[in-house]
């Protein structure tokens, strides 16, 4: 039996907006394994986000239990929870987040500024690793606006792993990147989780994108309404083998 990585139980987050109270999320139950693929559905305002928040340490929840790796986060304090975060867990969002007048390699190298793990030799040596796995050999002195969004998107996913992390939340990873793209980049968070047993869960409006998941969960109105594995998940890498290299145009678009 596989081991379970999140046991979220009766987890609840109110807000208080002016006169008006919101409940983001009601009563919400969940348990994700270790080595698990998950994408998370929903429309605007059914709650996936402040989940997401939740089980990312960026935000507390009102009340329930969040226990990430045997460790009860429901009830630490922030800089407790900036701790687990930075050890973790890796972010990858849809707009890259990447500093302008910085190069590809600086860039995967920022989280290594909040932890004492490693040296600076050992941790420029892991940024240049991390990049030739995402296939950016090469490319390392490069600056966001000499890549394309399918490269950008690459050294974001190269900088969630710089810390080794034990999952990867990647929120809306293709909302801004074309279709061929889009395969390219699940391609890599398949490739991760196959090979390097890392956890990922991603939140996503887009039904295709989930069907690369082994399972899905959609929330409304900040429940839960349906938690199903995918019965036969889309091979991305196959996918891209059997695509014409003509939509391949975005991708090998390079800036001077």
């Amino acid at each position: 039996m596989a081991e379970r990585l999140i046991q979220i139980r009766e987890l609840t987050k109110v807000y208080q907006l002016g006169d008006v109270i919101v409940n983001a999320l009601r009563g919400v139950s969940i348990e994700i394994e270790r080595g698990s693929f998950v994408a998370i559905m929903g429309p605007s305002g059914s709650g996936k986000t402040t989940f997401m928040n939740i089980v990312g340490c960026l935000d507390k929840p009102t009340s329930g239990t969040y226990i990430l790796d045997g460790v009860n986060v429901s009830t630490l304090a922030r800089d407790q929870l900036a701790e687990i975060r930075n050890q973790k867990i890796g972010f990858v969002f849809q707009q890259f987040n990447l500093l302008a007048r910085t190069t590809a390699v600086e860039n995967v190298e920022l989280p290594l500024l909040y932890s004492s793990r490693d040296g600076v030799n050992h941790g420029h040596a892991q940024a240049l690793r991390a990049l030739d796995w995402v296939g950016l050999a090469g490319r390392e002195l490069h600056r966001p606006n000499q890549l394309s969004g399918g490269q950008q998107q690459r050294v974001a996913i190269a900088r969630a792993l710089i810390n080794d992390p034990q999952i990867i939340l990647a929120d809306e990873p293709t909302g801004a990147l074309d279709s061929r793209t889009s395969i390219e980049i699940m391609a890599l968070f398949q490739k991760l989780n196959r090979e390097s047993g890392i956890s990922v869960i991603v939140v996503t409006h887009e039904p295709d994108i989930a069907q690369y998941s082994s399972r899905i969960i959609r929330f409304k109105d900040g429940q839960v309404v349906s938690d199903e594995p995918v019965r036969r998940p889309r091979n991305a890498q196959h996918e891209l083998e059997v695509l014409p290299r003509e939509e391949a145009a975005e991708t090998e678009a390079v800036a001077p």
